[in-house]
């Protein structure tokens, strides 16, 4: 692992995009939230997926040219097809919209169809609440989970983001439905670490925490056993249900590498706009600080509220450097068209 300035972690990053066939405009903000991504510790959808992100757009399963299209608008609501674009700028869009929509009517709801993989879907929620709005958002996926009880994979992943702006420190949850994404699980075997706790069963179908035999069995754990399972079953079917587009079944279908295809809603709500702005930062305030004072139940341990500890890390990548995967970083150089490190 080394370090590696912010700046020149973000403009590496734009180039590979534009090798492979981006706009400079758009490979820009694409490489900007592939660099926060890392740059908040969230390494598996920043730099670490940018080889596959460039194999999607050389293959044309991305198209990199593509623009959300509106389908229809009822009051705050909006329907988008995403064209299979490129995810960030699909969901940016779309949240966009959304927070364009909730200041007007305290509320705005979008619904994105036929798009790709968002990567970082808490990039959203983070960017929801710098703009001072509160905001869920979700996305279902393929089939990468088994349902409760059984042994096949039938299931999306169905990331749920939740949001809400704190001038002391945003509250932004960025979960997946699994104990641990499949992301989770690659940067822990990159560093040859066991998981925390089990995070799914291995090929005899013994409950492990080793990444590499859940990776390979592909039966991670529904995060709350049956209550994840169940809670993303729902998730896919009101993505696909209320942008008209594919659900997880469908998705499957497609084969066209991860998410592609998949249908996404972004709640937003405008504080100011409704009148319960200073109620809203009374109980977030009230909320952190009364966390914070949890008696920890491991020595030297300090207890934190979602989005707590990615602040953290924000500040120290900023301050050193953004650590990264050597052997990734020397990929991504490549893809960018710069000599590799012998």
């Amino acid at each position: 692992m080394s370090r590696v300035p912010y700046q020149e972690l973000e403009d590496t990053i734009a180039r590979a995009f534009v090798r492979a066939g981006m706009s400079a405009a758009k490979a820009r903000t694409s490489a900007r939230f592939h660099a926060e991504a890392s740059c908040d510790g969230v390494y598996s959808h920043g730099l670490n997926r940018v080889p596959r992100f460039v194999e999607y757009l050389t293959k044309g399963w991305v198209d990199a040219e593509a623009e959300p299209a509106p389908v229809r608008q009822i009051g705050p609501i909006e329907v988008l097809d995403g064209q299979r674009g490129p995810g960030i700028l699909n969901a940016l869009h779309a949240t966009d919209r959304a927070l364009e929509l909730a200041s007007e009517h305290g509320v705005g709801i979008v619904a994105l169809r036929n798009t790709t993989h968002w990567m970082r879907g808490g990039a959203f929620g983070w960017y929801a609440a710098d703009r001072g709005k509160v905001m869920i958002a979700w996305t279902n996926t393929e089939s990468c989970m088994p349902a409760w009880g059984a042994s096949d994979t039938r299931l999306g992943n169905n990331p749920l983001v939740m949001a809400v702006p704190r001038a002391g420190g945003h509250v932004v949850l960025d979960m997946a439905m699994s104990q641990y994404s499949y992301g989770k699980l690659q940067t822990t075997r990159l560093r040859g670490a066991q998981l925390p706790y089990a995070g799914g069963f291995d090929s005899d179908g013994t409950l492990t925490t080793d990444p590499g035999s859940i990776e390979a069995s592909r039966r991670i754990l529904p995060t709350g056993f049956w209550k994840g399972s169940g809670l993303t079953i729902l998730l896919d079917v009101l993505a696909a249900a209320l942008s008209e587009g594919s659900a997880t079944y469908q998705i499957d279908k497609i084969d066209q590498g991860s998410c592609t295809g998949c249908s996404q809603i972004f709640l937003v709500f405008d504080p100011e706009r409704l009148g319960s702005a200073e109620h809203l930062q009374e109980i977030v305030d009230g909320m952190a600080d009364y966390v914070n004072g949890s008696t920890p139940a491991e020595a030297g341990r300090k207890v934190t509220y979602p989005g707590q500890n990615t602040l953290a890390t924000r500040q120290d990548h900023r301050a050193n450097g953004v650590i990264v995967d050597d052997d990734i970083w020397r990929d991504v150089q490549a893809l960018a068209g710069e000599k590799r490190p012998t």
